[in-house]
């Protein structure tokens, strides 16, 4: 396998607890008083509690807290996967919520990049047209770019093997490549880390966040790690669905 690019040592972390708000003119993504509820055998149960945050262009934001704290429901709903019940999601100032379903799938093509713990890499392509296939969607296929990703990623070795001969932390290399190279506005990732080794995954995190930083692309990472967490310009914590204090 080759090794990942050697990460940046120049760039200082983060401070945890930085302050999740941007100027709401300028943001790339924002919510507002969302509220989100799953009906249960026992009533209605409120997973999000009124919760708002701006993201800025080319800032990155750590959304932390326990399992079962609304992390996963809050990317969904960011990505226009699933519907809040109040409040409303700002995507480049356009409210998601009042376009058709095509048009949150052009959105979610064109500006959004999902990176979420399932792959969902597709079985039948080879790595180098899995790469590809975002970038393609979003009529932005630029070949020299997903050469340099492909190496940064350590895949430049493996473009022609199926996701069925790829280790899980390969997969999901891949995945994080597809959506960089499709050069989204803002990057919707959940856990990308997960299932890599410290090394691999400091380097990945690293190269979500310097290219995102170099495209001026907006970052909301799920992470479970404080440390990947600090490494971040802000960070978002949540407990029982509202926002509180790390």
């Amino acid at each position: 396998m080759n090794r990942l690019s050697p990460p940046p040592t120049d760039t200082p972390p983060r401070p945890a607890d930085a302050d999740a708000d941007a100027d709401t003119a300028t943001a790339a993504l924002e919510t507002r008083d969302l509220v989100k509820r799953f009906r249960t055998g026992e009533g209605p149960v409120e997973v999000l509690r009124g919760v708002s945050f701006a993201l800025r262009s080319g800032s990155s934001l750590a959304l932390t807290g326990e399992s079962g704290s609304g992390k996963s429901t809050l990317l969904h709903i960011c990505a226009g996967l699933e519907p809040a019940d109040d409040g409303a999601v700002l995507v480049g100032g356009r409210d998601i919520a009042a376009l058709s379903e095509p048009d949150r799938a052009a959105l979610r093509r064109g500006t959004l990049g999902l990176v979420f713990q399932q792959f969902n890499l597709i079985p039948s392509l080879d790595v180098a047209r899995n790469l590809a296939f975002q970038a393609r969607l979003a009529g932005r296929h630029d070949p020299a770019h997903l050469a340099a990703l492909a190496e940064r990623l350590g895949l430049a070795a493996l473009t022609t093997r199926y996701p069925e001969e790829l280790s899980g932390g390969q997969q999901q290399r891949v995945a994080i490549g597809r959506c960089l190279a499709a050069r989204p506005a803002v990057v919707l990732a959940d856990e990308p880390t997960g299932n890599l080794d410290e090394a691999t995954g400091d380097a990945v995190l690293d190269l979500l966040l310097e290219t995102c930083r170099e495209a001026g692309a907006a970052l909301l990472l799920v992470t479970h790690s404080p440390r990947l967490a600090a490494r971040c310009d802000g960070r978002l914590h949540l407990h029982a669905g509202r926002v509180a204090p790390a």
